[in-house]
């Protein structure tokens, strides 16, 4: 899949949607590289996607035939207080709201990348040979007859422990991020849409992974595009990155705080993935994530800060993202 820098890359999916040529897009958190190609031209021995039924190759339906190893080295506490201290003192001091702090953990497993993409469930799945494998349940928006929905998603916790999801729609820092998160996603949107509205408000999914089950929240957000959206598709996406719920509120000032804390490249982890017929988009933020980085694998995950965070809560909400959802 060709590379293309932000200009270039507008203007291609504005070509191909514009003519209705049905395209896949990968773009990175920073938007400096984007893989634009036809569907037509992409080569599954190098690239397979499945984005909610969409897909050029058959994934398995089958639980993964044996032992899964699975372990993990996430950073030592301390280091991790450092970069939570840097996001905390500029949240009290007033420069950001909530702030998406990540980290990138080393994996050993026996599981490969093109292993992880077959036999895992989720909602949007993509493997790039030899470079990254996502598993995302985050939708990031989807656009169909005119209208624009994302639905941002924030909040986590163990499905196993007891009253698990009331103390997940209890707890008031989690609530605090999440009506952050939905005011920031509603004021982008009103950047490219009319008659923008939150059609739901903080309901909860489980998921199942490979180290049990967990509960997510997440919001809807509608609005409407103008008429001519199909040749601006390219400049509607792009206008809309990064996505909120991985960068944070106000935007501009809490990637700047984000780049200061976090000690690696984020590359195409928290960007987004997604498929567009020149009618019809749909797109995945690229979270649950593992890299291959020379013969080492790493996963990157993370959590949103607030004024109300807790060190050792956000450390263990960290490492409860890092799994396959394999079972």
């Amino acid at each position: 899949m060709q590379p293309y820098k932000k200009p270039e890359a507008i203007k291609r999916m504005n070509e191909l949607a514009g003519s209705r040529k049905p395209f896949l897009f990968i773009i990175d958190y920073k938007q400096q590289c984007s893989l634009i190609e036809e569907v037509s031209r992409i080569d599954s021995a190098c690239c397979r996607y499945d984005f909610n039924g969409v897909k050029n190759v058959e994934a398995s339906t089958e639980s993964y035939p044996g032992r899964i190893d699975w372990d993990f080295a996430p950073m030592p506490l301390a280091d991790y207080r450092q970069a939570f201290e840097i996001v905390k003192r500029n949240i009290l001091a007033g420069n950001s709201y909530l702030a998406n702090l990540t980290c990138k953990v080393p994996v050993s497993t026996n599981l490969t990348l093109e292993d992880v993409f077959r036999h895992s469930k989720a909602l949007y799945k993509l493997w790039l040979k030899d470079k990254l494998v996502c598993f995302s349940p985050e939708i990031f928006v989807r656009i169909e007859n005119g209208e624009i929905k994302s639905f941002p998603m924030k909040g986590t916790i163990d499905a196993t422990l007891p009253d698990a999801e009331k103390q997940l729609m209890d707890d008031p820092k989690e609530a605090a991020e999440h009506a952050t998160i939905v005011d920031l996603i509603r004021n982008d949107l009103s950047m490219v849409a009319e008659r923008v509205s939150v059609a739901r408000y903080r309901y909860c999914d489980r998921l199942e992974t490979n180290k049990g089950p967990i509960f997510q929240t997440s919001s809807e957000i509608c609005g409407t595009l103008p008429d001519d959206y199909p040749s601006r598709i390219g400049e509607i996406i792009f206008r809309l990155l990064p996505a909120g719920s991985i960068t944070g509120a106000p935007k501009p000032k809490t990637m700047a705080i984000i780049e200061e804390a976090e000690d690696y490249e984020r590359g195409f982890y928290t960007g987004i993935m997604g498929y567009c017929d020149g009618r019809t988009l749909d797109s995945a933020v690229m979270i649950r994530f593992i890299e291959k980085d020379g013969e080492r694998l790493y996963y990157k995950a993370g959590g949103g800060i607030t004024s109300k965070s807790d060190l050792q809560s956000e450390y263990n909400e960290m490492i409860q993202k890092i799994y396959v959802p394999i079972y």
